[in-house]
């Protein structure tokens, strides 16, 4: 199957024969869908928090930050171009005649190119595109109002101007503000300068970027951060990473052979988000908060974001010592009845640990080693929001291969709509996924835990893709907070809607909690 040079390929992207030979067993039996035994509710899997109590967490993460090394993670690798997917749409069909013209001015809907041109002034990039255009000799107003609509996209959209479509979301102007707009990446440091500093006043994010772009990323952070360490009074650490070659999947053909692009070469793909667990893992961090690049709100209604950044903060902390004090007297062989009888209730009630009915029959010993092995993993808060409507992973209470229940965030993909049992489960949902997360991924001794030992297999997908007209399967790895964090101790809690605002299209922009003033 493979040749000399194949293999040759192979071991340059540092991954094994072993690891693509699964591959391709995997293309070939798919993935098993999730079993979803009930929705995670509120009382049945979702905390939520009364104002009073939200109150206590944030002081307790605010009381006790200073014992920890937080920092803030960001995938950002993502490109911007879907952003866009309907003014290119527009500039291929756009030909400028009545017809043409009739249709975009009965267009009326939120992402139309109507909408985009007649609230034009309303973006944070409209004084960059007018500057573009006037270097050209170019006027954006007049072009508007002449319908020469044309000349401004490719301004905006190409690297004749602007090139947005060229860049990752974190490299484009998000808000604007009196003293000038901000990069979405700015943003994300002006929310690290709140709740990812040390005793030292030291905020530390890193961020995961795609090759072509690391360099305008480092850029944009060097001259950018110090306007916010004077405002905030701190010093940033900003680090970079990408996605290792060796979390690539080898992509294959209808008929499952490896897929060979016109050279002869393997064709092997990016393996999704899932691949950042390497790049968390590398960091060896304490306590990691993780957000989407563009989920972000302007200053005027950050405050939501911070209070629950430190509700689901504290929460980590306060169930963190709880955990690791009783990883501490089981790991002493000796506890009374009494105390491992509060160990399991705790476990069960605080944590989510599925407690198996055989657990009453085994021996005192057997008690214990169930107990560690349960608490002895890598601990994540997550928020999590009341569905209205929009697409997104949803907070389940899974079953695994072995019969273990636990608390999981499954993508639609992972799930078999055909199933009556599972689309009952999903309209019985009541929350979605944000993307809103903080971890705590060292044990009880200080030691970082080894995260890829903690990734269900089981849990990637596969999706039909082509490349040059030709058909091909491409593989993703457990996605980073679905299958890679599968055996994580897993805590949900409900956060209020407008802590998230994700930018989907360029015209997402223009949305009432996206506009600063």
């Amino acid at each position: 199957m493979f040749t000399e040079k194949d293999l040759r390929q192979i071991e340059n992207k540092g991954i094994t024969l072993e690891t693509v030979k699964r591959q391709i067993e995997n293309f070939k039996r798919g993935f098993p869908a999730v079993q979803l035994h009930a929705p995670a509710t509120p009382g049945n899997g979702i905390r939520c928090f009364t104002e009073e109590e939200a109150e206590e967490l944030r002081n307790f993460f605010d009381d006790n930050f200073e014992d920890y090394e937080i920092l803030k993670f960001v995938p950002a690798s993502g490109a911007a171009s879907r952003m866009f997917k309907t003014l290119f749409e527009f500039m291929e069909s756009w030909q400028g005649t009545d017809k043409d013209l009739a249709n975009y001015r009965n267009d009326k809907s939120f992402n139309s190119p109507y909408n985009f041109f007649k609230n034009i002034r309303r973006f944070a990039f409209y004084n960059k595109l007018n500057e573009s255009l006037s270097a050209k000799g170019l006027d954006l107003e007049t072009l508007i109002r002449n319908n020469d609509l044309l000349p401004v996209l490719n301004t905006f959209l190409t690297e004749t101007g602007l090139g947005y479509a060229q860049l990752p979301k974190g490299l484009l102007l998000f808000h604007d503000y009196p003293d000038g707009p901000r990069l979405a990446v700015e943003e994300h440091l002006v929310e690290a300068a709140r709740y990812a500093t040390d005793k030292n006043k030291t905020a530390r994010m890193h961020l995961t970027v795609s090759p072509e772009h690391r360099q305008r990323f480092e850029q944009a952070v060097a001259q950018k951060k110090k306007k916010y360490e004077q405002a905030y009074g701190v010093n940033y650490r900003v680090s970079f990473s990408e996605q290792k070659p060796s979390t690539d999947t080898l992509a294959v053909d209808p008929g499952n052979n490896p897929f060979r692009k016109d050279d002869g070469t393997l064709l092997f793909r990016p393996g999704g988000h899932g691949a950042l667990i390497e790049n968390l893992n590398d960091l060896k961090g304490e306590i990691i908060f993780i957000k989407n690049i563009d989920n972000i709100v302007p200053d005027r209604l950050r405050q939501p974001t911070y209070l629950y950044k430190k509700v689901i903060g504290g929460l980590l902390f306060r169930l963190q010592e709880r955990c690791f004090d009783a990883l501490e007297a089981l790991e002493d062989g000796n506890p009374d009845d009494a105390e491992l009888e509060n160990i399991r209730e705790m476990a069960a009630r605080e944590l989510n640990i599925h407690i198996p009915a055989a657990y009453e029959g085994y021996e005192k010993m057997e008690k214990i080693d169930f107990l560690y092995n349960r608490l002895n993993r890598p601990m994540r808060v997550c928020g999590m929001v009341k569905n209205e409507g929009e697409p997104g992973g949803g907070p389940f209470w899974v079953v695994d291969k072995n019969e273990d229940v636990s608390l999981q965030i499954v993508e639609a993909a992972q799930m078999d709509m055909n199933d009556p049992h599972t689309r009952e489960m999903v309209e019985k949902s009541t929350h979605f996924n944000p993307v809103d997360l903080v971890c705590g991924v060292r044990n009880h001794k200080g030691e970082p835990f080894n995260l890829p030992d903690f990734v269900d297999p089981d849990t990637g997908l596969i999706s039909n893709k082509s490349l040059n007209g030709r058909d091909l399967k491409a593989q993703e790895l457990p996605g980073l907070w679905n299958g890679a964090m599968a055996d994580w101790i897993t805590v949900f809690v409900e956060t209020p809607l407008i802590t998230f605002n994700p930018v989907k299209t360029v015209n997402d922009l223009l949305r009432p909690q996206h506009q600063a003033g």
